[in-house]
């Protein structure tokens, strides 16, 4: 008891050379850690507006002696502060509010604790490490692309002039790959100089550039829901608020994402205008029209994921082209059509938000290859590529309703019908409980040898049904239908 006096004392000390910040009442005997106890006082204090936005918090060291605490505990919690969005970190002069708490409605979705299994899977939708059968995953089989054509431009580009193994090549990226990229979308979309052409490492550097330049812990960010599961944790890296908003068969839910934009006022939105993932659905004419205007409205950027669109029929709706990349940055990337292991991709942006995505680049990474640069240069004027892709198309088509067939014999009824693309995303109306759902499913199918992509990979929102995102190149496969009719005979 005289411990505790003793620490209230200090307390009360300390207090007062930081006015205005009170003791908090932690309840040192109860259940839950000191940490989670902090987290809740300060939220329930940002909540009732005691903490304003802005508003400086005590040092680490004051914190710890306000409340009799060790700092270690302190680090942890406002670290866990940080990447709820409730407070930032600005170097040398320590924590700031960052914004009011949301309502639960809207709070930010905390990471969730999943099978070892499942966690072991994760990766290899991105690697290609696995000898499972790659039905979640990204990439197609190597046959599918213009294998010889590759080969050829890999080849091409290691013949580099001796001269260009000086240096880290230009700060923009491989200036002919940059002109032909500018020259291809002035011809088919929409005029852009080659100096707003930045190559980047593929399409998730992009983003993570992107969000390194336009964001600050504690932003808000507007993602589709479902969509990219890979994006989501990348937001949250960055210690931004990520707010989902709903995307079906229809389109964006237009009237949830003013409400959203009222009550959140977002930074930045990342959406898919053509051929969504996991969807494969495209944005209308009309609604791409009303998601500018909601942006000019609200005042936020819209980072156009672009990657599919070689992929769709001419004629799709495209943002940066409606806009002329006043507000909208679009991402390009060309692992869809050539290769994966290329990492090559790109962002147009306006001229005047080039410079620093370019002092962004090279803080953090310096200039991207230029090898793997030229060989996309390479393959992509060779004369065979126009038609690979056209075929690439075709398959792809093919595959699709095969693996609509195929779904359909065991049961399962597409969450939308794609327009086109590698995915389809399809499932059983069956409600998910704690005990059965897509996460245990993919984790007993990890141990038959099959990979899977369950819907809680993509989405924000709990799912009222178990569905999964099937690649169509590897759906329509003996050994997994005879998984899913087993799944679909247990439980269905």
């Amino acid at each position: 008891m005289a411990h505790h006096g003793l620490a209230a004392d200090q307390g009360a000390y300390a207090a007062a050379q930081h006015p205005g910040w009170p003791v908090l009442p932690l309840d040192r005997s109860g259940k839950g850690s000191l940490v989670d106890k902090i987290v809740a006082a300060v939220t329930d204090m940002v909540s009732a507006k005691e903490l304003r936005i802005g508003t400086r918090m005590p040092s680490v060291r004051q914190f710890a002696k306000c409340n009799g605490i060790s700092t270690f505990t302190v680090v942890e919690a406002y670290d866990r502060l940080v990447t709820l969005g409730l407070l930032y970190s600005r170097r040398g002069s320590g924590y700031f509010v960052a914004r009011q708490a949301l309502p639960a409605a809207l709070a930010p979705v905390p990471f969730v604790t999943t099978p070892a299994a499942v966690d072991a899977l994760t990766p290899e939708l991105y690697t290609g490490v696995t000898d499972a059968l790659p039905v979640g995953a990204g990439w197609l089989p190597p046959e599918w692309y213009g294998e010889d054509t590759l080969l050829d431009a890999v080849r091409q580009a290691m013949r580099i002039p001796a001269n260009r193994l000086r240096g880290y090549g230009h700060p923009l990226g491989f200036p002919a790959l940059r002109q032909h990229l500018a020259a291809t979308l002035a011809d088919e979309l929409f005029a852009v100089d080659a100096d707003q052409v930045l190559l980047t490492h593929g399409a998730t550097h992009a983003f993570d550039l992107i969000l390194r330049t336009l964001t600050r812990p504690g932003d808000t960010v507007f993602v589709e829901d479902p969509g990219y599961s890979n994006l989501l944790s990348l937001i949250r890296h960055h210690g931004c608020n990520v707010v989902g908003i709903p995307r079906d068969e229809r389109g964006l839910d237009m009237e949830a994402l003013a409400e959203q934009a009222r009550l959140t006022q977002p930074k930045l939105m990342f959406v898919n205008t053509v051929l969504q993932n996991p969807l494969g659905t495209s944005l209308t004419p009309a609604q791409a029209h009303r998601l500018l205007a909601l942006a000019e409205q609200f005042d936020f950027w819209l980072v156009e994921d672009d990657i599919y669109r070689e992929l769709a029929a001419r004629g799709e709706a495209s943002l940066a082209a409606l806009d002329g990349l006043r507000r909208v940055i679009r991402v390009g990337s060309f692992s869809k059509t050539l290769s994966p292991v290329l990492r090559v991709g790109s962002i147009c942006a306006s001229a005047s938000l080039l410079p620093e995505l370019v002092r962004i680049k090279m803080l953090t990474g310096l200039t991207t290859s230029e090898v793997n640069e030229r060989a996309v240069h390479h393959a992509i004027t060779a004369r065979p590529y126009r038609r690979m892709v056209e075929k690439l198309a075709a398959q792809l088509e093919a595959g699709r309703a095969r693996s609509e067939d195929a779904l359909r014999e065991v049961g399962m009824t597409p969450v939308a019908r794609p327009r086109g693309g590698m995915f389809v995303s399809a499932g059983w109306d069956i409600a998910p409980t704690p005990a059965w759902n897509g996460r245990v499913i993919a984790d007993q199918a990890l141990r038959a040898g099959i990979l899977l992509a369950p819907n809680e990979f993509f989405m924000l929102r709990p799912s009222s049904t178990i569905w999964f995102r099937f690649n169509v190149a590897y759906t329509d496969q003996p050994q997994l239908r005879s998984f899913l009719q087993s799944i679909r005979s247990r439980h269905g």
